[in-house]
């Protein structure tokens, strides 16, 4: 059989006994540094990389790992993995309180959620030092930080997905538009007739009177297309100084009447005058007119709009809280998907609209909600100066 090649440090281990002290201390030495020198190499790797016996203790971490998996230095020799991450256990489907057994090499890629929302991608493999007198089996695992590929590759198959959509609408509104100008040409040659049987004495006034609710349907249905084109298709921003909340009351003033038939209250709480930022004018109008008009539909009559607004040094936050009836909580990571809707004859595409243009803007909305309380809607717009706070030297 094969045997294994010895190395120099096997060979001057097994002559221990014959060391005299000061060799010996010239040998501890030359482990210390070769210790040191490993520690440098595994810190400097940018992968996490851990070893733990059967029971999960930690007997080694680099750098990478401890940060990736919140982990301390003393935890090193005194902490079980699976305890201190649990989304770890879960995703190998690992009992804490068993052990682990021998077995293939495991690869995958999980979701964590402590001390950040991660996705890494792990690779588990088993190895025993071969030493029959003790308990030799560890498990190495190897963590990779893939979060901004994962990031990445879920907004272009969204982005994908969105296009693919629009492209879907426009053929759709084109096909519909056809059909719906040639009745508009025959509707006109029919007017024409009635006008020629008008002149003639003729009786042609019920006729009339279906012919111009078609024309005004054909229309109506026309102004549908052309709205629900405007609202998907993508556009150039036409970036200018704008105050979000004079933007704001334009809507409201729009509104006005079916807030007020409603008899739904609308409190603006301002904090001074909010800094301007750059957006585009007419489609800011866009996304607060679908988000009060999601609040007014989720609200009963007698219903409360708060809004207010924060600036920091970076952002301008504007906050929309209605007193509706909230979102499940199943629903809220479904909200901006499209098509997604639980409102009776809804399009499911607002919501969708309304994360676009924030996105095309720099900005970000968020959504609290809770069923029979309310809505809570934040928009976070970047600034127009942004300021930046430098780090003192501490030195």
């Amino acid at each position: 059989m094969p045997s294994h090649p010895i190395s120099p440090l096997d060979k001057v281990l097994g002559r221990l006994d014959d060391l005299d002290s000061v060799n010996l201390t010239i040998l501890v030495q030359r482990l210390a540094r070769e210790r040191r020198l490993l520690e440098m190499v595994f810190n400097a790797i940018k992968e996490g990389i851990l070893v733990v016996n059967p029971s999960g203790l930690i007997e080694y971490s680099n750098m990478a790992a401890q940060q990736l998996l919140g982990l301390k230095p003393a935890d090193v020799g005194k902490a079980v993995l699976w305890r201190l991450a649990p989304d770890l256990a879960r995703s190998l489907n690992i009992d804490p309180k068993h052990n682990l057994e021998a077995s293939t090499a495991i690869s995958r890629e999980i979701e964590i959620h402590y001390p950040e929302h991660r996705y890494i991608r792990l690779y588990l493999v088993p190895f025993d030092q071969g030493d029959a007198k003790v308990e030799t089996l560890r498990f190495a695992l190897i963590l990779g930080d893939v979060t901004e590929d994962k990031v990445s590759t879920e907004q272009r198959i969204e982005s994908e997905k969105l296009a693919s959509i629009f492209m879907l609408a426009a053929g759709v509104a084109h096909e519909l538009g056809n059909p719906l100008n040639s009745l508009t040409i025959h509707l006109q040659l029919i007017e024409n007739q009635l006008k020629k049987l008008k002149a003639t004495g003729r009786a042609a006034d019920k006729l009339s009177e279906s012919l111009q609710i078609c024309l005004s349907e054909v229309a109506r249905l026309d102004g549908i297309i052309q709205n629900f084109l405007e609202a998907i298709r993508p556009k150039p921003l036409d970036l200018q100084e704008v105050n979000p909340i004079s933007v704001l009351k334009e809507v409201l003033r729009v509104q006005a009447e079916e807030l007020k038939n409603l008899d739904i209250r609308v409190d603006i709480a301002l904090k001074g005058s909010p800094p301007v930022i750059m957006a585009d004018r007419n489609q800011l109008k866009q996304v607060f007119f679908n988000l009060i008009k999601n609040a007014m539909e989720a609200m009963r009559e007698g219903g409360r709009l708060k809004i207010h607004t924060r600036s920091d040094d970076a952002f301008v936050y504007l906050i929309l809280a209605d007193s509706g009836s909230g979102i499940p909580q199943e629903d809220l990571s479904r909200i901006f998907q499209p098509y997604f809707t639980t409102k009776k004859g809804g399009t499911g595409l607002g919501m969708m609209i309304v994360q676009r243009i924030l996105r095309d803007h720099g900005a970000k909305i968020g959504i609290d909600s809770q069923s029979g309380v309310g809505t809570l809607v934040t928009l976070e717009f970047p600034q127009k100066n942004r300021r930046f706070h430098l780090l003192k030297d501490s030195s």
